[in-house]
């Protein structure tokens, strides 16, 4: 008798990635034609068309941003002249100015960066940031009648302040004067200043569209000491805290953040700022010669150049010497080594380290405070896992069955430092694919919490939608901060989950992984690296390549640190093997990977014992789909009796994909015979048994209907199956 229900095969390994694969379509013919206009390789052609870089004209400025011709941020921005004015008119008469900052990095590098920047001028500056704990984001009415109190006359935001309609409207009533500069999306309501800097208030094709808070401190600071004559000096140091604050702060590097970037990553490693000095050293960073680059010289321009001609906003470097070195950091340096262990002060210690850390001239200062970050960020790791354990605890027991009908998951316990509950948020994201809005108990009635959202999912909108449940909201299209009533919270996750509903559909609630272009293992060498540098730097809108390569064996693999897996994988490619290694970041949930996969990856350098080789940088896995053709001869088939042939004792069960949608299969031995047993998405099982023409399709075999499996669509999923199980049986 057999069971009245279809057990569901279990598989040998654990379950794996929940992506969704978008491989950019190629074009062989207008990389050929792009490559020759540009003197690129096909691949690094195929790489900018993925980028929306087509001509050969945008080619050589994405390639070479310094050959752009930028206009004056004067020109772009409507109320920079008139900041400069109220800055200079502060400094000559010595009047107080304060600057209101933030507490992530943009935030600090900003206020760092202007606080140097000013002093520097002669101006009479301090600055407060407020605190993360007990005030939350941007400036407030507290902060204002503490400045007034002191006798400032100028208040200065900076990363801050779009959305602060209150508390800039009482610092106009008591008299001050106030410059808002940000970055962040524009309420519907701009604050009273006397002036606002704010690219997102700037036209869109502007080069300068993509800074964030620090690149519009860096902007201010270059034309107010323009204006002073007094640029010497000046553009190096505010070039290594704009390049850290970029950054760290994922912002595009695009437009003018790019040429800067690029520029300031050269300067970096040489920078005579002690505290960057003192943070690369406790960070253990390693500069490495950048192959196939070229020294630019260290004449900077200013943020007011005209172009590459202008001579007004040139300087020499340190010693007024061009350096022949070419030694240079990458994005990943300061985006996974510097940056966290700034952003880790913001999130649980005292942005007081930082601003000292980021404007003492004193090394020992420095390496102290540098010392700090290191420790606070110790912390901060430890703190992130426990609270990702316990997050993914809770969504496991509560709400993993309801995220296709809610596609929008809200999360709120208590005792969660939020300091670091956006960084689990994001973690939350990657694994379960849909937006999150993760939050902690501040007390018994008020919640704070942060959001992180998905390519098709605004989060400032999803913040404004639900205004009128919020106390305090802001951010941008991807990421956001919130407080609420907690007697709000049911009806906030109803309001958030119809949001949702408008916006995203069931295919969207899966991690994207936008891959460039298939590669074969015989193509990876280090000639391939040193032609993908040409791209860098790369992070938010140039992302690093990805590539794919299919049906690749998985030879050794291992759990290694916190959680992350190190691989031996292999291709066979005409006979012969090409091995190369591997590492998937905090993939332990995914161990072991089935014996042969196809695998979505970066291509990374690793440098050891004094060689250096390249690895991959896994991103998405995924189960070799087999394609099959049902009128093959028979000598290319499959019968179901082989595989009990082979391997007659031990149940076999994987995974595999077909037609771009996840199956699960097993071999069962039932009460009359083993049985072939093939699971689709909506749960439906295809039951075929050795020797028989005719299957059995349904939710349990009560309901089952009778199907004619030599039909070719049941055939080739059949074979398709057959053939994982095959792969599975013979390791």
């Amino acid at each position: 008798m057999l069971n009245q229900t279809l057990p569901q095969p279990t598989l040998a390994n654990n379950c794996l990635p929940n992506q969704r694969w978008q491989i950019y379509p190629q074009q062989p013919e207008s990389a050929e034609n792009l490559a020759r206009l540009t003197n690129v390789s096909p691949i690094i052609s195929q790489l900018l068309i993925n980028r929306g870089v087509t001509t050969a004209e945008a080619a050589q400025g994405f390639l070479n941003p310094e050959s752009l011709v930028l206009p004056s941020p004067l020109e772009e921005f409507p109320d920079l002249a008139v900041s400069v004015e109220l800055l200079q008119g502060a400094i000559a008469s010595q009047a107080k100015i304060a600057i209101c900052g933030d507490y992530d990095a943009d935030g600090m590098t900003s206020t760092a960066l202007l606080l140097r920047s000013l002093r520097s001028l002669g101006a009479e500056v301090d600055y407060a940031i407020p605190s993360r704990m007990h005030d939350g984001y941007g400036i407030n009415e507290r902060i204002v009648e503490e400045f007034h109190s002191e006798g400032v006359n100028l208040i200065l935001t900076v990363d801050n302040g779009i959305s602060a309609y209150a508390p800039i409207a009482r610092a106009r009533e008591l008299g001050l004067n106030v410059i808002v500069t940000d970055h962040h999306d524009i309420p519907p309501k701009l604050p009273p200043a006397n002036a606002i800097l704010n690219p997102k208030l700037i036209a869109e094709s502007s080069p300068y569209r993509s800074v964030a808070g620090v690149g519009v401190a860096y902007i201010l600071a270059v034309s107010l000491a323009q204006q002073l004559g007094e640029i010497k000096g000046l553009v190096q140091p505010m070039l290594a805290l704009f390049t850290l604050g970029t950054i760290a702060d994922l912002a595009p590097l695009t437009g003018v953040n790019r040429r800067w970037v690029k520029r300031g990553l050269k300067h970096l490693p040489k920078s005579y700022l002690p505290g960057i000095k003192a943070l690369i050293q406790v960070a253990g960073l390693q500069v490495r010669e950048e192959a196939g680059s070229r020294e630019q010289g260290s004449r900077e321009q200013g943020a007011g150049e005209r172009g590459a001609g202008s001579k007004g906003a040139r300087e020499q470097g340190a010693g007024g010497k061009s350096s022949s070195s070419a030694k240079s950091l990458k994005p990943e340096d300061i985006g996974f080594r510097l940056g966290p262990r700034i952003n880790a002060i913001g999130r649980i210690g005292d942005p007081q380290t930082i601003i000292e850390l980021l404007t003492t001239d004193d090394m020992a200062i420095a390496l102290d405070r540098a010392m700090e970050c290191e420790l606070t960020n110790t912390s901060r790791q430890q703190m992130c896992e426990e609270i990702e354990q316990q997050a993914i605890a809770y969504v496991e027991a509560e709400f993993v069955s309801d995220l296709p009908q809610d596609r929008v998951l809200v999360v709120v316990q208590p005792n969660w430092h939020h300091g670091v509950i956006g960084i689990v948020a994001s973690r939350l994201v990657e694994r379960y694919g849909v937006p999150v809005f993760i939050g902690t108990y501040e007390n018994e009635t008020e919640i704070r919490g942060s959001a992180r959202g998905i390519p098709e999912f605004n989060v400032f909108e999803a913040l404004q939608y639900c205004h009128d449940l919020l106390g305090k909201f802001g951010g941008h299209k991807a990421a956001g901060g919130f407080s609420l009533a907690a007697e709000n919270l049911q009806i906030l996750r109803s309001r958030l989950c119809e949001f949702a509903h408008q916006c995203l559909e069931l295919q969207h609630l899966k991690p994207l992984v936008k891959i460039d272009a298939q590669l074969d293992f015989n193509h990876i060498n280090q000639q391939l690296y040193q032609q993908l540098n040409s791209l860098h730097p790369c992070g938010m809108e140039n992302p690093d390549p990805l590539f794919w390569t299919s049906q690749v064996q998985v030879i050794e693999q291992q759990i290694v640190g916190k959680g992350h897996i190190k691989l031996t994988l292999s291709q066979t490619i005409d006979h012969q093997q090409y091995k190369i290694k591997a590492i998937a970041w905090r993939w332990r949930d995914y161990f072991p990977l089935p014996p042969r996969v196809d695998i979505a990856y970066k291509l990374r350098e690793n440098h050891f014992n004094g060689k250096t080789t390249i690895e991959l940088e896994l991103q998405g896995v995924r189960l070799t789909e087999q394609n099959f053709d049902h009128q093959a001869p028979n000598s290319q088939r499959l019968e179901l009796s082989d595989l009990f042939n082979q391997s007659p004792a031990s149940p076999l069960k994987t995974q595999f994909q077909y037609h771009q949608r996840d199956y699960i299969c097993g071999i069962y031995q039932n009460d009359i015979s083993p049985e072939l047993r093939i699971k689709n998405p909506e749960g439906k099982v295809l039951v075929i048994q050795p020797g028989h023409t005719i299957g059995l399709l349904g939710n349990n075999r009560q309901d089952s209907v009778e199907v004619d499996i030599s039909q070719p669509k049941y055939d080739q999923i059949i074979q398709a199956a057959l053939q994982a199980l095959s792969t599975l049986s013979v390791h």
